[in-house]
């Protein structure tokens, strides 16, 4: 049975909702998940699972939340060559261009990006739900 967390940082609960879809699809494929913020998860934690799902919205000028959930993730860079690893989020403006950046940071990082990042506007509609159940599944 893998192991996956699935990390995030939520203002709105948009975040958080995505968050619980993708694990119940890591449910669904048989993995053993924890769902953690982001202030209750550190680079030391990073080897303990095979996966993680990391979800944060965007902020400011289409950024990370840079108080909590950044430096959280800025730690564990060092610690994602190879790993297996998703990326969610919501935003209210913008095109996505927080998510494009992330995901070229961690392909950087060496990180193993296993399905399409999820974003969507605002809360999660049934599409998007549904694409996080995906993504959770697909971290298996």
């Amino acid at each position: 049975m893998s192991k996956v967390a699935v990390v995030y940082w939520s203002g709105t609960g948009n975040t958080e909702m995505m968050a619980q879809k993708v694990a119940e699809g890591a449910k669904e494929a048989g993995a053993e998940v924890s769902v953690l913020t982001c202030a209750d998860f550190s680079a030391d934690d990073v080897d303990a699972y095979d996966a993680i799902a990391f979800g944060c919205p965007a902020m400011g000028a289409e950024e990370l939340e840079d108080t909590e959930f950044e430096p959280m993730f800025s730690a564990c860079e060092s610690k994602l060559s190879g790993k297996k690893i998703a990326l969610f989020g919501s935003y209210g403006w913008g095109d996505g261009e927080w998510m494009r950046t992330w995901e070229e940071s961690c392909k950087n990082d060496g990180a193993e990006l296993v399905c399409d990042s999820v974003i969507c506007a605002d809360a999660p509609d049934d599409e998007a739900e549904a694409a996080c159940i995906a993504l959770g599944k697909a971290l298996c």
